[in-house]
């Protein structure tokens, strides 16, 4: 499994350091790519208001993504929270199902300086919340 994280300093000019150095996800993606040999699982997680994203890959079923410890606070705060299990963001996750071709667009989304116009419109274009 890989990981993958990028804080993105734009937008974050009224919090202090601390606040800037947390990541509080409001999006979840479950992202599918399908080949022609298998599927591949990755899942993304987006903080719109710090401009940051974290993305973990490398699984080949959803029941094993589904296994997954996410090791992020929730919330900010005083007290640590123990990591959150992908399971229970599988509910309210966006499901993206994609080719090869779409699978690429989303990676570069994400290393790209942080857009929330750029990632709504993929999201609305790729959305797919049925499995």
């Amino acid at each position: 499994m890989n990981v993958n994280i990028f804080i993105s300093k734009e937008g974050v000019h009224s919090m202090n350091q601390r606040q800037r150095q947390k990541m509080i996800p409001s999006t979840w993606i479950i992202a599918i790519k399908q080949t022609e040999a298998r599927k591949y699982f990755a899942l993304y997680a987006i903080d719109w208001k710090r401009g940051a994203r974290l993305s973990w890959e490398g699984w080949n079923s959803l029941a094993d993504l589904l296994q997954f410890h996410i090791p992020i606070k929730r919330k900010t705060g005083g007290t640590k929270s123990p990591p959150q299990p992908a399971a229970k963001i599988a509910k309210k996750a966006l499901y993206l199902h994609l080719d090869e071709t779409q699978y690429r667009e989303l990676e570069q989304l994400f290393y790209q300086p942080f857009s929330k116009k750029q990632w709504r419109s993929f999201i609305e274009e790729h959305s797919n919340n049925h499995m």
